[in-house]
Protein backbone atom coordinates (compact mmCIF):
# COMPACT_ATOMS: atom_id res chain seq x y z
CA UNK A 1 0.00 0.00 0.00
CA UNK A 2 1.68 3.29 -0.80
CA UNK A 3 1.65 5.88 1.93
CA UNK A 4 -0.75 8.16 -0.41
CA UNK A 5 -3.28 5.25 -0.12
CA UNK A 6 -2.12 5.01 3.85
CA UNK A 7 -3.03 8.37 4.70
CA UNK A 8 -6.38 8.50 3.14
CA UNK A 9 -7.17 5.36 5.39
CA UNK A 10 -5.93 6.53 8.11
CA UNK A 11 -8.39 9.45 7.48
CA UNK A 12 -11.60 7.52 7.55
CA UNK A 13 -10.89 6.16 11.06
CA UNK A 14 -13.55 8.23 12.97
CA UNK A 15 -12.04 10.58 15.71
CA UNK A 16 -12.96 9.53 18.61
CA UNK A 17 -15.76 11.11 20.99
CA UNK A 18 -14.93 14.00 22.73
CA UNK A 19 -14.21 13.75 26.32
CA UNK A 20 -11.66 15.37 29.44
CA UNK A 21 -8.33 13.01 29.94
CA UNK A 22 -7.71 13.73 33.44
CA UNK A 23 -4.21 12.30 33.74
CA UNK A 24 -2.77 11.69 37.37
CA UNK A 25 0.84 12.56 38.03
CA UNK A 26 0.78 15.02 34.75
CA UNK A 27 4.46 15.97 36.13
CA UNK A 28 5.68 12.47 35.79
CA UNK A 29 8.00 11.07 33.35
CA UNK A 30 5.19 8.83 31.94
CA UNK A 31 3.01 11.74 31.40
CA UNK A 32 5.61 13.75 29.93
CA UNK A 33 7.85 11.70 27.61
CA UNK A 34 4.99 9.12 26.29
CA UNK A 35 1.29 10.36 27.10
CA UNK A 36 1.85 13.78 25.66
CA UNK A 37 3.94 13.00 22.58
CA UNK A 38 1.04 9.98 21.48
CA UNK A 39 -1.70 12.74 22.12
CA UNK A 40 -0.14 15.07 19.82
CA UNK A 41 0.33 12.67 17.25
CA UNK A 42 -3.28 11.28 18.13
CA UNK A 43 -3.78 15.02 17.27
CA UNK A 44 -2.02 15.03 14.19
CA UNK A 45 -3.85 11.95 12.99
CA UNK A 46 -7.58 13.45 13.50
CA UNK A 47 -8.04 11.00 15.83
CA UNK A 48 -8.89 13.37 18.60
CA UNK A 49 -12.45 15.46 18.17
CA UNK A 50 -12.22 19.05 18.99
CA UNK A 51 -13.61 19.22 21.83
CA UNK A 52 -11.30 17.04 23.55
CA UNK A 53 -9.34 18.26 26.36
CA UNK A 54 -6.66 17.31 29.28
CA UNK A 55 -6.71 18.13 33.30
CA UNK A 56 -3.58 17.22 34.81
CA UNK A 57 -3.55 16.78 38.17
CA UNK A 58 -0.48 16.51 40.56
CA UNK A 59 0.70 18.16 43.85
CA UNK A 60 3.22 20.96 42.06
CA UNK A 61 1.06 24.53 42.28
CA UNK A 62 0.78 26.01 38.80
CA UNK A 63 -1.80 27.15 37.08
CA UNK A 64 -3.24 26.35 33.63
CA UNK A 65 -0.45 28.29 31.49
CA UNK A 66 2.68 27.36 33.90
CA UNK A 67 1.46 23.46 32.63
CA UNK A 68 1.07 23.87 29.19
CA UNK A 69 4.67 25.83 29.23
CA UNK A 70 6.73 23.74 31.16
CA UNK A 71 5.21 20.95 29.31
CA UNK A 72 5.96 22.53 25.70
CA UNK A 73 9.52 22.95 26.81
CA UNK A 74 9.87 19.38 28.24
CA UNK A 75 9.00 18.20 24.90
CA UNK A 76 11.33 20.38 22.70
CA UNK A 77 13.91 19.34 24.82
CA UNK A 78 13.01 15.90 24.02
CA UNK A 79 13.39 16.31 20.37
CA UNK A 80 16.52 17.85 20.82
CA UNK A 81 18.37 15.07 23.04
CA UNK A 82 16.68 12.66 20.37
CA UNK A 83 14.71 10.83 23.33
CA UNK A 84 11.87 8.84 22.99
CA UNK A 85 10.52 5.28 24.30
CA UNK A 86 10.81 4.56 20.42
CA UNK A 87 13.24 6.88 18.88
CA UNK A 88 13.51 10.54 18.47
CA UNK A 89 10.46 11.95 19.62
CA UNK A 90 9.34 14.61 17.00
CA UNK A 91 5.60 16.63 18.04
CA UNK A 92 4.39 17.96 14.83
CA UNK A 93 4.03 22.20 15.91
CA UNK A 94 0.47 22.11 14.79
CA UNK A 95 -0.39 19.27 16.61
CA UNK A 96 1.01 20.80 19.83
CA UNK A 97 -0.32 24.00 18.86
CA UNK A 98 -4.12 22.15 18.73
CA UNK A 99 -3.05 20.46 21.99
CA UNK A 100 -2.02 23.27 23.65
CA UNK A 101 -5.04 25.49 23.91
CA UNK A 102 -6.95 22.02 24.88
CA UNK A 103 -4.68 21.82 28.44
CA UNK A 104 -5.39 22.43 32.51
CA UNK A 105 -4.15 21.63 35.38
CA UNK A 106 -5.06 21.43 39.20
CA UNK A 107 -3.36 21.07 41.70
CA UNK A 108 -3.94 19.07 44.49
CA UNK A 109 -2.74 15.78 47.02
CA UNK A 110 -4.28 12.56 45.70
CA UNK A 111 -5.03 11.46 49.26
CA UNK A 112 -6.78 14.78 50.13
CA UNK A 113 -10.74 14.32 49.47
CA UNK A 114 -11.11 18.22 48.63
CA UNK A 115 -8.49 17.53 45.62
CA UNK A 116 -11.52 15.51 44.33
CA UNK A 117 -14.55 18.10 44.73
CA UNK A 118 -12.15 20.78 43.24
CA UNK A 119 -11.92 18.15 40.19
CA UNK A 120 -15.57 17.32 39.86
CA UNK A 121 -16.02 21.00 40.10
CA UNK A 122 -13.53 21.42 37.27
CA UNK A 123 -15.04 18.49 35.23
CA UNK A 124 -18.23 19.94 35.38
CA UNK A 125 -16.90 23.40 33.54
CA UNK A 126 -15.06 21.59 31.64
CA UNK A 127 -16.91 19.25 29.96
CA UNK A 128 -20.55 20.18 30.63
CA UNK A 129 -23.69 19.44 32.47
CA UNK A 130 -22.37 16.10 34.62
CA UNK A 131 -18.72 16.65 33.65
CA UNK A 132 -19.53 15.21 30.01
CA UNK A 133 -16.82 12.23 28.86
CA UNK A 134 -14.12 11.64 31.30
CA UNK A 135 -11.17 9.26 30.77
CA UNK A 136 -8.61 9.15 33.80
CA UNK A 137 -5.36 7.92 33.36
CA UNK A 138 -3.48 7.13 36.39
CA UNK A 139 0.38 7.67 35.67
CA UNK A 140 1.07 7.59 39.51
CA UNK A 141 2.80 4.99 41.57
CA UNK A 142 1.09 1.59 41.95
CA UNK A 143 0.54 2.59 45.52
CA UNK A 144 -2.27 5.34 45.28
CA UNK A 145 -4.32 3.59 42.04
CA UNK A 146 -7.08 2.29 45.05
CA UNK A 147 -7.14 5.51 47.23
CA UNK A 148 -7.53 7.44 43.86
CA UNK A 149 -10.50 5.18 42.14
CA UNK A 150 -12.08 5.34 45.70
CA UNK A 151 -11.84 8.98 46.17
CA UNK A 152 -13.09 9.44 42.35
CA UNK A 153 -15.98 6.94 43.64
CA UNK A 154 -16.57 9.19 46.80
CA UNK A 155 -17.08 12.27 44.57
CA UNK A 156 -19.31 10.45 42.41
CA UNK A 157 -16.88 10.75 39.38
CA UNK A 158 -17.31 7.29 38.22
CA UNK A 159 -21.11 7.53 37.89
CA UNK A 160 -21.25 7.66 34.28
CA UNK A 161 -23.71 10.35 32.98
CA UNK A 162 -26.62 9.87 30.44
CA UNK A 163 -25.17 8.94 27.63
CA UNK A 164 -21.29 9.33 28.66
CA UNK A 165 -18.85 7.66 30.05
CA UNK A 166 -16.11 7.82 32.69
CA UNK A 167 -13.65 5.13 32.60
CA UNK A 168 -9.92 4.26 34.33
CA UNK A 169 -6.66 3.59 32.82
CA UNK A 170 -4.18 1.68 34.93
CA UNK A 171 -0.69 1.31 34.70
CA UNK A 172 1.54 -1.64 35.73
CA UNK A 173 2.56 -3.08 37.67
CA UNK A 174 -0.84 -4.28 39.04
CA UNK A 175 0.03 -6.03 42.36
CA UNK A 176 3.06 -7.72 43.66
CA UNK A 177 1.85 -10.83 43.96
CA UNK A 178 -1.57 -12.56 43.56
CA UNK A 179 -3.31 -12.22 46.64
CA UNK A 180 -2.28 -8.11 46.53
CA UNK A 181 -3.37 -8.15 42.39
CA UNK A 182 -6.85 -9.65 43.84
CA UNK A 183 -6.86 -7.37 46.29
CA UNK A 184 -6.13 -4.46 43.85
CA UNK A 185 -9.16 -5.94 41.89
CA UNK A 186 -11.53 -6.49 44.58
CA UNK A 187 -11.14 -2.03 45.21
CA UNK A 188 -11.87 -1.30 42.07
CA UNK A 189 -14.64 -3.39 41.45
CA UNK A 190 -16.37 -2.01 44.64
CA UNK A 191 -15.73 1.29 42.60
CA UNK A 192 -16.51 0.62 38.77
CA UNK A 193 -17.75 -2.10 36.48
CA UNK A 194 -15.32 -3.91 34.43
CA UNK A 195 -15.98 -2.38 31.27
CA UNK A 196 -14.52 0.52 33.07
CA UNK A 197 -11.34 -0.38 34.08
CA UNK A 198 -8.61 -0.10 31.60
CA UNK A 199 -5.20 -2.14 32.76
CA UNK A 200 -2.85 -1.08 29.85
CA UNK A 201 0.19 -3.22 28.92
CA UNK A 202 2.30 -0.79 26.29
CA UNK A 203 3.65 -3.55 24.71
CA UNK A 204 0.28 -4.35 23.43
CA UNK A 205 -0.27 -1.12 21.24
CA UNK A 206 2.68 -2.04 19.08
CA UNK A 207 1.99 -2.88 15.82
CA UNK A 208 3.75 -6.38 15.78
CA UNK A 209 2.69 -7.64 18.94
CA UNK A 210 -1.21 -7.29 17.09
CA UNK A 211 0.63 -8.68 13.97
CA UNK A 212 0.44 -11.79 16.11
CA UNK A 213 -2.91 -12.70 15.90
CA UNK A 214 -2.81 -11.81 12.27
CA UNK A 215 0.18 -14.12 11.49
CA UNK A 216 -1.57 -16.76 13.21
CA UNK A 217 -4.89 -16.55 12.16
CA UNK A 218 -5.15 -15.04 8.69
CA UNK A 219 -2.43 -17.65 6.98
CA UNK A 220 -3.58 -20.67 6.00
CA UNK A 221 0.52 -21.77 5.73
CA UNK A 222 0.93 -21.22 9.70
CA UNK A 223 -2.10 -21.22 11.50
CA UNK A 224 -2.67 -25.78 10.63
CA UNK A 225 1.04 -26.38 11.88
CA UNK A 226 0.45 -24.07 15.58
CA UNK A 227 0.42 -26.91 17.70
CA UNK A 228 2.26 -29.50 19.79
CA UNK A 229 2.22 -31.84 16.37
CA UNK A 230 5.04 -29.54 15.02
CA UNK A 231 6.19 -26.88 17.29
CA UNK A 232 9.03 -28.45 19.29
CA UNK A 233 9.26 -25.27 21.27
CA UNK A 234 8.71 -21.61 22.01
CA UNK A 235 11.15 -18.84 23.21
CA UNK A 236 10.15 -15.56 24.31
CA UNK A 237 12.59 -12.88 25.22
CA UNK A 238 12.51 -9.30 26.45
CA UNK A 239 16.11 -8.32 26.29
CA UNK A 240 17.43 -4.79 27.30
CA UNK A 241 20.41 -2.63 27.09
CA UNK A 242 19.55 -0.19 29.78
CA UNK A 243 20.52 -1.00 33.26
CA UNK A 244 18.13 0.59 35.96
CA UNK A 245 18.62 3.97 35.31
CA UNK A 246 18.01 5.81 38.18
CA UNK A 247 14.88 3.43 39.20
CA UNK A 248 16.64 1.70 41.84
CA UNK A 249 14.23 2.48 44.75
CA UNK A 250 11.73 0.71 42.67
CA UNK A 251 13.99 -2.11 41.19
CA UNK A 252 15.01 -3.21 43.72
CA UNK A 253 12.03 -4.11 45.41
CA UNK A 254 10.56 -5.46 42.53
CA UNK A 255 13.16 -7.24 40.45
CA UNK A 256 12.64 -8.57 36.60
CA UNK A 257 10.66 -11.40 37.40
CA UNK A 258 7.79 -8.93 38.78
CA UNK A 259 8.81 -6.01 36.54
CA UNK A 260 8.40 -7.61 33.59
CA UNK A 261 6.91 -11.59 33.42
CA UNK A 262 3.02 -11.45 34.75
CA UNK A 263 2.78 -8.76 32.42
CA UNK A 264 4.69 -8.28 29.00
CA UNK A 265 6.12 -12.05 28.94
CA UNK A 266 2.91 -13.16 29.72
CA UNK A 267 0.59 -11.33 27.11
CA UNK A 268 3.02 -12.32 24.16
CA UNK A 269 2.35 -15.75 25.67
CA UNK A 270 -1.18 -15.28 25.50
CA UNK A 271 -1.22 -13.88 22.51
CA UNK A 272 1.12 -16.57 21.09
CA UNK A 273 -0.67 -19.79 22.13
CA UNK A 274 -4.40 -18.67 22.68
CA UNK A 275 -7.31 -20.40 20.86
CA UNK A 276 -8.87 -18.89 17.66
CA UNK A 277 -11.47 -16.10 19.35
CA UNK A 278 -14.77 -16.12 17.80
CA UNK A 279 -14.71 -12.61 16.74
CA UNK A 280 -12.11 -9.80 17.19
CA UNK A 281 -13.67 -8.53 19.84
CA UNK A 282 -12.81 -7.50 23.62
CA UNK A 283 -14.94 -9.93 25.45
CA UNK A 284 -14.00 -12.51 22.65
CA UNK A 285 -10.39 -12.08 22.85
CA UNK A 286 -9.50 -11.77 26.41
CA UNK A 287 -11.68 -14.65 26.96
CA UNK A 288 -9.21 -16.90 25.27
CA UNK A 289 -6.12 -14.93 26.35
CA UNK A 290 -7.60 -15.68 30.35
CA UNK A 291 -8.50 -19.52 29.54
CA UNK A 292 -4.60 -20.29 28.30
CA UNK A 293 -3.09 -18.62 30.94
CA UNK A 294 -4.93 -20.26 33.44
CA UNK A 295 -3.81 -23.71 31.69
CA UNK A 296 -0.44 -22.77 32.70
CA UNK A 297 0.71 -25.48 34.78
CA UNK A 298 1.92 -24.81 38.20
CA UNK A 299 5.12 -26.11 39.89
CA UNK A 300 6.04 -27.29 42.84
CA UNK A 301 8.74 -25.04 44.68
CA UNK A 302 11.62 -27.88 43.82
CA UNK A 303 10.13 -27.55 39.94
CA UNK A 304 10.38 -23.41 40.01
CA UNK A 305 13.84 -23.91 41.12
CA UNK A 306 15.13 -26.18 38.78
CA UNK A 307 12.84 -24.44 36.36
CA UNK A 308 14.49 -20.90 36.76
CA UNK A 309 17.59 -18.88 36.84
CA UNK A 310 18.42 -15.06 38.01
CA UNK A 311 20.68 -13.32 37.44
CA UNK A 312 22.16 -10.22 38.34
CA UNK A 313 24.48 -7.65 36.43
CA UNK A 314 27.98 -6.91 37.38
CA UNK A 315 30.44 -4.03 36.19
CA UNK A 316 31.18 -4.48 32.27
CA UNK A 317 30.44 -2.73 28.98
CA UNK A 318 27.15 -2.38 27.05
CA UNK A 319 27.87 -1.02 23.44
CA UNK A 320 30.38 0.10 24.04
CA UNK A 321 29.33 2.22 27.41
CA UNK A 322 30.65 1.39 30.66
CA UNK A 323 27.84 -0.22 33.08
CA UNK A 324 28.85 0.26 36.50
CA UNK A 325 27.65 -2.94 38.96
CA UNK A 326 24.44 -3.25 40.23
CA UNK A 327 25.07 -3.36 43.65
CA UNK A 328 26.55 0.40 43.15
CA UNK A 329 23.41 1.79 41.76
CA UNK A 330 21.63 4.37 43.49
CA UNK A 331 19.49 3.50 46.00
CA UNK A 332 20.28 0.23 45.64
CA UNK A 333 20.82 -2.10 48.41
CA UNK A 334 24.71 -2.70 48.99
CA UNK A 335 23.75 -6.94 49.22
CA UNK A 336 20.98 -7.17 47.41
CA UNK A 337 19.89 -10.75 45.95
CA UNK A 338 17.03 -8.50 43.80
CA UNK A 339 17.39 -10.14 40.15
CA UNK A 340 17.76 -8.26 36.83
CA UNK A 341 17.71 -10.92 34.78
CA UNK A 342 15.29 -14.10 34.78
CA UNK A 343 14.96 -17.35 32.55
CA UNK A 344 12.05 -19.39 33.28
CA UNK A 345 10.47 -22.89 31.73
CA UNK A 346 6.45 -22.89 31.83
CA UNK A 347 4.13 -25.34 30.08
CA UNK A 348 0.68 -25.06 28.83
CA UNK A 349 -1.50 -28.19 30.36
CA UNK A 350 -4.09 -27.93 27.25
CA UNK A 351 -4.66 -30.43 24.37
CA UNK A 352 -2.96 -27.86 21.80
CA UNK A 353 0.11 -27.42 23.95
CA UNK A 354 0.50 -30.61 25.90
CA UNK A 355 4.71 -31.27 26.11
CA UNK A 356 5.86 -28.54 24.22
CA UNK A 357 7.89 -26.18 26.74
CA UNK A 358 7.92 -22.14 26.72
CA UNK A 359 11.10 -20.67 28.05
CA UNK A 360 10.62 -16.91 29.37
CA UNK A 361 14.06 -14.76 29.39
CA UNK A 362 14.04 -10.93 29.84
CA UNK A 363 16.96 -9.08 31.54
CA UNK A 364 18.59 -5.48 31.85
CA UNK A 365 22.47 -4.77 30.50
CA UNK A 366 22.25 -7.10 28.10
CA UNK A 367 23.95 -7.60 24.42
CA UNK A 368 21.07 -5.97 22.69
CA UNK A 369 17.80 -4.67 22.99
CA UNK A 370 15.79 -7.17 21.58
CA UNK A 371 12.10 -8.69 22.52
CA UNK A 372 10.57 -11.29 19.98
CA UNK A 373 8.74 -14.80 19.84
CA UNK A 374 11.17 -17.28 18.18
CA UNK A 375 8.40 -20.42 17.55
CA UNK A 376 11.04 -23.57 17.14
CA UNK A 377 9.14 -25.98 14.45
CA UNK A 378 9.89 -29.79 14.89
CA UNK A 379 13.25 -31.06 12.90
CA UNK A 380 11.78 -32.95 9.62
CA UNK A 381 13.18 -36.45 9.11
CA UNK A 382 17.04 -36.20 7.90
CA UNK A 383 16.92 -39.62 6.04
CA UNK A 384 16.91 -38.88 3.18
CA UNK A 385 19.68 -36.14 3.96
CA UNK A 386 21.67 -38.33 6.29
CA UNK A 387 24.31 -39.66 3.44
CA UNK A 388 25.00 -35.89 2.19
CA UNK A 389 25.24 -33.21 5.19
CA UNK A 390 23.36 -34.77 8.01
CA UNK A 391 19.67 -33.95 9.26
CA UNK A 392 18.01 -30.41 8.36
CA UNK A 393 18.29 -27.36 10.63
CA UNK A 394 14.87 -26.69 12.48
CA UNK A 395 12.98 -23.91 10.84
CA UNK A 396 12.38 -21.22 12.96
CA UNK A 397 9.56 -18.55 12.92
CA UNK A 398 10.90 -15.29 14.59
CA UNK A 399 8.37 -12.18 15.25
CA UNK A 400 10.27 -9.38 16.37
CA UNK A 401 8.49 -6.98 18.44
CA UNK A 402 11.20 -4.37 18.58
CA UNK A 403 13.82 -2.64 17.42
CA UNK A 404 13.47 -3.78 14.12
CA UNK A 405 9.77 -4.56 14.01
CA UNK A 406 8.63 -8.07 11.67
CA UNK A 407 8.24 -11.42 11.19
CA UNK A 408 11.34 -13.67 9.85
CA UNK A 409 11.46 -17.40 8.63
CA UNK A 410 14.44 -19.25 8.73
CA UNK A 411 14.81 -22.54 6.68
CA UNK A 412 16.54 -24.85 4.61
CA UNK A 413 17.80 -24.54 1.08
CA UNK A 414 20.55 -26.12 -1.37
CA UNK A 415 23.48 -24.33 -1.97
CA UNK A 416 24.53 -24.08 -5.45
CA UNK A 417 26.75 -26.45 -6.73
CA UNK A 418 26.85 -30.00 -8.30
CA UNK A 419 26.92 -31.49 -4.45
CA UNK A 420 23.40 -31.38 -2.54
CA UNK A 421 24.67 -29.72 0.53
CA UNK A 422 22.25 -27.45 2.64
CA UNK A 423 22.10 -24.56 3.61
CA UNK A 424 20.45 -22.25 6.32
CA UNK A 425 18.69 -19.19 4.82
CA UNK A 426 15.74 -16.75 6.25
CA UNK A 427 12.91 -14.60 4.49
CA UNK A 428 12.33 -11.08 6.32
CA UNK A 429 9.79 -9.24 6.54
CA UNK A 430 10.11 -5.46 7.97
CA UNK A 431 7.07 -3.39 8.79
CA UNK A 432 9.41 0.12 7.74
CA UNK A 433 9.89 -1.65 4.12
CA UNK A 434 6.69 -2.30 3.77
CA UNK A 435 4.34 0.41 5.42
CA UNK A 436 5.17 4.18 6.09
CA UNK A 437 4.66 4.33 9.25
CA UNK A 438 3.91 7.63 11.68
CA UNK A 439 5.77 8.58 14.64
CA UNK A 440 4.22 6.82 17.43
CA UNK A 441 5.63 5.84 21.58
CA UNK A 442 3.15 2.44 21.51
CA UNK A 443 0.68 4.42 23.09
CA UNK A 444 -1.40 6.34 20.70
CA UNK A 445 -3.41 2.63 19.78
CA UNK A 446 -4.20 2.30 23.42
CA UNK A 447 -5.53 5.69 24.24
CA UNK A 448 -7.94 5.88 21.46
CA UNK A 449 -8.81 2.84 21.90
CA UNK A 450 -9.60 3.86 25.33
CA UNK A 451 -11.63 6.73 24.65
CA UNK A 452 -14.11 4.67 22.30
CA UNK A 453 -14.27 1.98 24.76
CA UNK A 454 -12.45 -0.79 22.74
CA UNK A 455 -10.77 -2.87 25.62
CA UNK A 456 -9.45 -5.74 23.45
CA UNK A 457 -5.78 -4.71 24.13
CA UNK A 458 -6.37 -4.27 27.49
CA UNK A 459 -5.62 -7.15 29.99
CA UNK A 460 -8.78 -8.30 31.96
CA UNK A 461 -9.30 -8.96 36.11
CA UNK A 462 -8.81 -13.00 35.22
CA UNK A 463 -5.71 -13.37 32.95
CA UNK A 464 -3.75 -10.62 35.66
CA UNK A 465 -4.79 -12.66 38.33
CA UNK A 466 -3.90 -15.85 36.44
CA UNK A 467 -0.24 -14.46 35.65
CA UNK A 468 0.20 -13.85 39.14
CA UNK A 469 -0.93 -17.52 39.98
CA UNK A 470 1.26 -19.18 37.42
CA UNK A 471 4.58 -16.74 38.87
CA UNK A 472 3.97 -17.16 42.17
CA UNK A 473 5.48 -20.60 43.06
CA UNK A 474 9.03 -19.13 41.56
CA UNK A 475 8.79 -16.33 43.99
CA UNK A 476 7.94 -18.64 46.80
CA UNK A 477 10.70 -20.47 45.82
CA UNK A 478 12.86 -18.53 45.58
CA UNK A 479 12.35 -16.77 49.32
CA UNK A 480 13.45 -20.55 50.96
CA UNK A 481 16.85 -21.16 47.79
CA UNK A 482 18.34 -20.44 44.92
CA UNK A 483 20.96 -18.13 44.06
CA UNK A 484 21.19 -15.42 42.09
CA UNK A 485 24.15 -15.98 39.48
CA UNK A 486 26.45 -12.83 38.32
CA UNK A 487 26.69 -11.55 34.26
CA UNK A 488 29.23 -8.90 33.23
CA UNK A 489 26.87 -6.11 31.42
CA UNK A 490 26.82 -6.28 27.72
CA UNK A 491 26.58 -10.42 28.26
CA UNK A 492 24.06 -12.31 27.42
CA UNK A 493 22.69 -13.29 30.90
CA UNK A 494 24.08 -15.63 33.43
CA UNK A 495 25.56 -19.16 31.94
CA UNK A 496 23.20 -20.64 33.99
CA UNK A 497 20.77 -19.94 31.85
CA UNK A 498 22.70 -21.51 28.37
CA UNK A 499 22.34 -25.09 30.92
CA UNK A 500 18.79 -24.24 31.55
CA UNK A 501 18.12 -25.21 27.82
CA UNK A 502 21.07 -27.13 27.84
CA UNK A 503 19.76 -30.24 29.35
CA UNK A 504 16.95 -30.29 27.63
CA UNK A 505 18.88 -30.53 24.43
CA UNK A 506 18.22 -26.93 23.33
CA UNK A 507 19.53 -23.23 23.19
CA UNK A 508 18.73 -20.05 23.51
CA UNK A 509 18.42 -17.97 20.16
CA UNK A 510 20.79 -15.36 19.87
CA UNK A 511 20.23 -11.70 21.05
CA UNK A 512 19.68 -8.93 18.61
Amino acid sequence: MTPKRQAARARRVPPAPPCVMVIFGAGGDLAKRLLAPALCNLAQAGRLDGGFKVLGVDHNAKDDAAFAAGLGAFLRELAAEGDGASGPTKVAATAWKWLEERLFYQAGDFEDPATYSALAARLAALGGQGGGNALSYLAVAPRFFGDIVERLAGAGLTREPRRGFRRVVIEKPFGTDLASAQALNARLGKCLEERQIYRIDHFLGKETVRNILVTRFANGVFEPLWNRLHIDHVQITAAETVGVEGRGGYYDRAGALRDMVPNHLFQLLAMTAMETPNAFEAEAVRAEKARVVEAVQLQSSSEALANSVRGQYRAGQVQGHEVADYRREPRVAAHSRTETYVALKVTIDNWRWAGVPFYLRTGKALAARDTSVAIRFKRAPGRLFGAFTGSPAANTLILQIQPHEGVSLAFEAKRPGPEVELAPVRMDFRYADYFAAAPATGYETLLYDAMIGDATQFAGAREIEFAWRAVEPFLQAWEDGGRVHGYAAGAAGPRQADDLMARDGRAWRSIG
